[in-house]
């Protein structure tokens, strides 16, 4: 029964975040006769076509009427799920089933471009493409691009070693060449993942990786090892239920050290190297330290040690670019706010609200509340969650968790493995259909 109350108040929650951050928006003006076509009122450009920026742009034109003109500009053809990527290397998910396409979108009205964002110019409201566009205008920006790897950090990760030794944490082609290297690898070999310091995107990823890598070698390379290097003193997310599994599904399997940051690579030895080992492995997974993506560091969005974007958190508009917004992995996060799909997705919907209403001249609403929940699988049906609400403080500046709103498992259950498919299936409808 707490459980179930837990649910129904984070559905609550977050619809309440949604209609919270409309704001004023039922009295925009955007009503016409049939017709009459909407009035623009301005152009907005959104970088980045994953949960946040898909959101964003599909919610502009919602909430907008089709009053405001915007562009997706996304790199890829595709979207393709970081969540629920695990299950392709444990073997019981194909790529393609994780794969949706744009078309929703552009059904919404919006134009997606398939090109790169090379520079900004925020001076003069303008965006530079790589290959097909010419230089563009915009009234209003949205930049979502994600994370980027601080490959430097980790020594002779050069772009040579990282042919082989992959982070495969964008989900795509290096998945699945991830996958290969287990098939490929012996029964009795070593499988190694390495988990950098916190915050990195998706804090249960990595623990979930290694549980789907061990329940493939328990069915077809059962002398098989997972050794777990993480830079953290602990499991940073869902750490009882993670080890429970480990112990009660994968014993002899995994091994999980923690304090044990990479420091080095060798490619060609195929060894990794902490302050206390040298470790060789038949395949290395090796995950760098992250920060902001790439046009975000160009265009001086970031703002905190050289790695995240600080955002007012009423409308995510940069707290040092004003007219660009920014959403996602790459926002230096409020407390105890994930950088998930999950969050990514309600950020994306917090800057649509806001920016229709900053165009339509009015103030952003001032009590937006946002919730998240990351579910974990630990083996090929059985899953965990954590999940969170969080009401934005005006005193603060920032969003702070809604006590007693969240919580984690109390174990894991096959139950809990139709929620989180459910969950998938219903945010990808939620941003591109």
């Amino acid at each position: 029964m707490k459980n179930q109350q837990r649910r129904r108040f984070l559905q609550a929650s977050a619809a309440s975040a949604i209609s919270a951050s409309l704001g004023g928006l039922a009295t925009t003006g955007c009503a016409t006769t049939p017709a009459q076509p909407p009035r623009p009122i301005g152009r907005v450009i959104v970088i980045g076509g994953g949960f946040g920026g898909a959101t964003a742009a599909k919610y502009l034109r919602m909430w907008s009427g089709g009053t405001i003109e915007v562009f997706l500009v996304e790199r890829n053809n595709e979207f393709v799920s970081c969540p629920i990527s695990n299950l392709v290397l444990g073997g019981t998910r194909s790529i393609g089933e994780l794969t949706r396409g744009y078309q929703g979108l552009r059904e919404h009205g919006i134009q997606v471009l398939n090109d790169e964002v090379t520079a900004i110019d925020a001076d003069k409201n303008l965006v530079k493409f790589r290959t097909k566009f010419a230089d563009m205008g915009y009234d209003r920006l949205i930049v979502s691009p994600g994370v980027d790897f601080m490959f430097d950090q980790v020594e002779g990760l050069t772009a040579e070693a990282q042919k082989t030794v992959l982070h495969a944490w964008k989900a795509g082609p290096d998945t699945v060449a991830l996958r290969r290297q287990l098939e490929a690898m012996p029964d009795g070999g070593t499988y190694v993942l390495s988990i950098p310091r916190a915050p990195y995107r998706c804090p249960p990823g990595p623990y979930e990786r290694a549980s789907q890598v061990a329940f493939y070698f328990k069915q077809a390379k059962p002398r098989s090892k997972v050794l777990i290097l993480d830079a953290n003193e602990d499991v940073t997310s869902k750490g009882p239920l993670f080890k429970a599994a480990w112990r009660d599904l994968y014993g002899g399997i995994v091994e999980y050290r923690n304090n044990s940051e990479v420091k080095g690579v060798d490619s060609r030895a195929s060894t990794v190297r902490t302050d206390f080992d040298t470790i060789k492995a038949d395949v290395l997974n090796v995950l760098p330290p992250m920060r902001a993506g790439d046009i975000a560091r160009t265009t001086g969005l970031i703002t905190t040690n050289n790695r995240w974007c600080g955002v007012d958190w009423l409308s995510m508009e940069s707290t040092v670019r004003k007219g660009i917004h920014v959403l996602g992995d790459a926002t230096l996060a409020a407390p105890a706010m994930p950088k998930s799909g999950h969050m990514a997705n309600q950020h994306g919907k917090l800057a649509a609200a806001a920016v229709v209403e900053l165009m339509n001249g009015r103030q952003p609403s001032a009590a937006p509340m946002v919730a998240n929940t990351c579910y974990s699988f630990v083996s090929d049906k059985e899953v965990i969650h954590v999940s969170s609400v969080h009401q934005y403080d005006a005193a603060q500046k920032t969003f702070v968790t809604v006590p007693g709103s969240g919580g984690v498992s109390t174990q894991r259950s096959e139950l809990e493995g139709f929620y989180a498919a459910a969950w998938a299936r219903n945010i990808w409808s939620d941003m591109l259909s």
